[in-house]
């Protein structure tokens, strides 16, 4: 059976792949050029911007902001650090403009050292927005946010996992630029760099490394995938030449899935480096490990910027319900230990953590995401009560 295929569809489809590889490699240019990490003990004042973003966003960044003003009280009022609210990174407001960041949201970002942000909500085929790219996966990009960094410990399962998601290529490099061929074939990229690839996966040998791990797993599809995933795990295995007394393993995407499961096989994972859709789903399936999505919190991590944000979406089902105030801030909370560790902060950041265990397991105030448990103002003053407690 022999298809025809209108001539125009072909070169219409590529010029815009041409465009689109003509991008990608002005940014590995990019790439290779050096950048200085900032100095957070020299920054004067450091900066921490909070972006509500839509759904429950807003009530719980603005939780967690209170916590951190809160364990943060003698360093803002010696003015070495303040907090710097970002308006208009909502829905609305990406939609009328028709970017996924507004440019001056973005101006906005780059004049802070990290970010707090909360769950800001991606349009889909066939919903009432227009399609503008995912924020996050703006902000990742225009940031140089390239590695994802999300822990996952459950002791009395003896599980201490830290996963290490590269964030700025993959299948979500250039989500939003896929080609409709005809009106039977659409395709959509996936994007593997070698500069990229080597920042994300020395990134997490150098975690293992000053923590006294032993073993970094590869996780790819590189038996299907040859030539992006390929190159990712080809990779991995040069740089753990380099670090004597690590192990490296790797899984595919599909078996990992089910081993993070397996009882007898997950205690034996440590750290996790993979490309960034694998990273994505796999973290979201650790996370119910540790409760659920809603408790787990995340870092995206660059030379210059970080940002650190929930693992979850923005609930618009429960704006709807009249139930955003029962929403639950621990992934924010969670989030906020990581941005306090970032920035030098361990001790404040140590209580934190403590705190939220301590509220975990008292289970003196309990989230249910409705009237059945507490709000998420009650529980915010919960753990700052008993933060209180531990300074």
């Amino acid at each position: 059976m022999f298809f025809t295929i209108k001539s125009g569809d072909v070169i219409d489809a590529a010029e815009i792949f041409t465009r689109l590889l003509e991008e990608q490699l002005q940014r590995v240019e990019r790439m290779k050029k050096d950048t200085t990490p900032i100095d957070y003990e020299n920054c004067s004042p450091l900066i921490i911007g909070v972006a509500g973003g839509d759904g429950i966003g807003p009530a719980i960044t603005e939780a967690a902001r209170n916590v951190l003003e809160f364990l943060l009280k003698d360093a803002i009022s010696e003015g070495k650090i303040l907090f710097k609210d970002i308006e208009g990174l909502t829905i609305e407001k990406r939609a009328a403009v028709n970017k996924a960041i507004p440019d001056e949201v973005l101006t906005a970002l780059k004049d802070c050292h990290v970010i707090l942000k909360g769950p800001t909500t991606t349009p889909q085929q066939g919903d009432e927005w227009p399609n503008v790219e995912s924020a996050n996966v703006a902000m990742r990009k225009e940031l140089d946010l390239y590695a994802n960094v999300r822990p996952v410990r459950v002791p009395d399962k003896g599980l201490d996992w830290i996963f290490f998601r590269e964030n700025t290529e993959g299948a979500y490099a250039v989500g939003s630029k896929g080609i409709d061929i005809t009106e039977d074939l659409a395709v959509d990229f996936t994007i593997t760099t070698t500069q990229g690839s080597k920042r994300i996966i020395r990134t997490a040998f150098e975690y293992a490394k000053q923590n006294g791990k032993t073993r970094v797993t590869a996780v790819t599809k590189a038996n299907i995938i040859k030539k992006t995933d390929g190159k990712f795990l080809n990779i991995a295995k040069e740089i753990a030449k380099d670090y004597t007394g690590i192990e490296l393993d790797d899984w595919y995407v599909d078996i990992m899935a089910a081993k993070l499961i397996d009882e007898k096989r997950r205690s034996q994972f440590q750290v996790l480096v993979m490309p960034n859709l694998y990273g994505d789903i796999l973290t979201d399936e650790a996370a119910e490990f540790q409760v659920g999505v809603g408790t787990a919190g995340s870092a995206n991590i660059g030379s210059r910027y970080a940002m650190f944000e929930a693992i979850h979406g923005s609930a618009p089902r429960m704006v709807a319900e009249g139930r955003a105030i029962y929403a639950d801030p621990a992934s924010m909370l969670r989030a906020s230990v990581m941005l306090l560790n970032h920035i030098g902060r361990q001790k404040e950041g140590e209580i934190l953590e403590k705190a939220l265990d301590i509220c975990s397991s008292e289970k003196k105030f309990s989230i249910t995401g409705r009237d059945t448990g507490c709000t998420c103002e009650e529980f915010t003053a919960y753990v700052m009560e008993t933060c209180n407690k531990l300074v």
